[in-house]
């Protein structure tokens, strides 16, 4: 039998935390001849290089290098390239990750090259249209063959909108999978004597990066004083996001005596200040799971969230973008820490799930 081929796309570091466990496998497995494509979309050493080698990644089989750019002109390069290496490989399904351009952009030239698409985190919603992420995961789905969901909200967004219950599979997370295999490295890091804490020094940790956070320059100033004033009772490490150190220059607004302002870390480094981390201050959508996963306090800097299973059962706290509303849901958690449960089928074991899954699918399609 010759094996399928199977193009895997990722373009931004929480793609290739997902990808990692699944080309892992596939690569084991003689059904698939599996191909990594990286589009570049992060495109540094820091906010890319690294979490290959931290994730154990094979060198990708394309390296597009497509760079940063508005969101037409970074989709529309995407595209470009992505189309030669599909006509080139002529692969038998095409698999996207997550919602950021590199996913819409490979999902739409390969629905129009008629090869299936596989959509990894599928049927997540924010129902907020004003943010890029969810206009890119409302067409990938609608392009998609192959539905992967990681929660059970993504499934019933799925069927609300017509999409065929043979199509969607349960998965679970492969974010979470990840986590679970690089869990113990993490905890051996001395990152946290390297940012300079003492053995049992409590801190929390902060992220931030989406354009709504960052881009305005009152709502990040808003922000940054409730992050001051959190910082008097915890000190925070803040790891920062290329995009957010930028506007906080150019604004004038940045670290306090008690905010630590860091340079973006490896997987396995943030993973390790993340597991020893009192509370987690974030606007990313990965980290709201990981802490769930975790039973970590997580206060979520957002007024929606597309991964609602992590406020119905994980550790997580829509903590709203002002300055009020930050700090009425740090006193919330100070009062009544959370105390979540691992969803159903985080269990390490996503990957099995979505390789049987993908395996299906190509038998449908006449795959023996």
């Amino acid at each position: 039998m010759q094996a399928a081929k199977l193009i895997c796309v990722g373009g931004a570091r929480p793609n290739f935390m997902k990808l990692a466990p699944l080309v892992r496998l596939l690569r084991g497995d003689d059904r698939f001849q599996t191909l990594l494509v990286n589009t570049g979309q992060h495109y540094d050493d820091q906010m890319s290089g690294q979490f290959f080698r931290d994730l154990g990644m094979p060198e990708p089989d394309y390296q597009m290098e497509v760079g940063s750019g508005s969101h037409a002109v970074q989709t529309g390069e995407i595209m470009k390239r992505f189309e030669t290496i599909v006509q080139n490989e002529q692969p038998r399904a095409v698999l996207v990750v997550g919602d950021v351009n590199s996913t819409i952009a490979c999902a739409l030239v390969a629905a129009k090259l008629h090869v299936p698409v596989v959509h990894v985190e599928a049927g997540l919603r924010s129902f907020d249209r004003s943010m890029p992420e969810e206009i890119n995961r409302l067409v990938t789905d609608v392009l998609s063959d192959l539905f992967l969901v990681t929660e059970e909200s993504g499934a019933f967004n799925l069927r609300t909108e017509g999409a065929a219950e043979e199509k969607i599979a349960m998965v679970g997370n492969l974010m979470i999978d990840s986590l679970f295999f690089h869990l113990k490295r993490a905890e051996e890091s001395d990152i946290a004597r390297r940012c300079g804490l003492q053995e049992n020094q409590s801190f929390g940790l902060v992220t931030l990066h989406r354009p709504a956070n960052v881009d305005d320059a009152m709502q990040l100033a808003g922000i940054m004083e409730a992050l001051r004033e959190i910082s008097q009772d915890l000190p925070l490490l803040f790891p920062v996001h290329p995009r957010t150190r930028s506007r906080l220059s150019r604004e004038n607004v940045g670290e306090g005596d008690c905010i630590r302002l860091l340079d973006p870390l490896g997987y396995i480094d943030f993973l390790g200040l993340m597991r020893r981390a009192a509370v987690v201050l974030t606007d990313s959508g990965g980290i709201q799971e990981e802490t769930t996963a975790l039973g970590i306090p997580c206060l979520t800097i957002r007024d929606n969230t597309e991964r609602p299973i992590t406020v119905e059962q994980g550790t997580n706290i829509l903590a709203g973008t002002c300055k009020k509303s930050i700090l009425a849901a740090w006193e919330q958690i100070g009062r009544q820490p959370k105390q979540g449960r691992i969803p159903p089928l985080w269990d390490g074991r996503a990957a099995e799930r979505c390789r049987d899954a993908v395996w299906q699918m190509l038998e449908k399609h006449g795959v023996r």
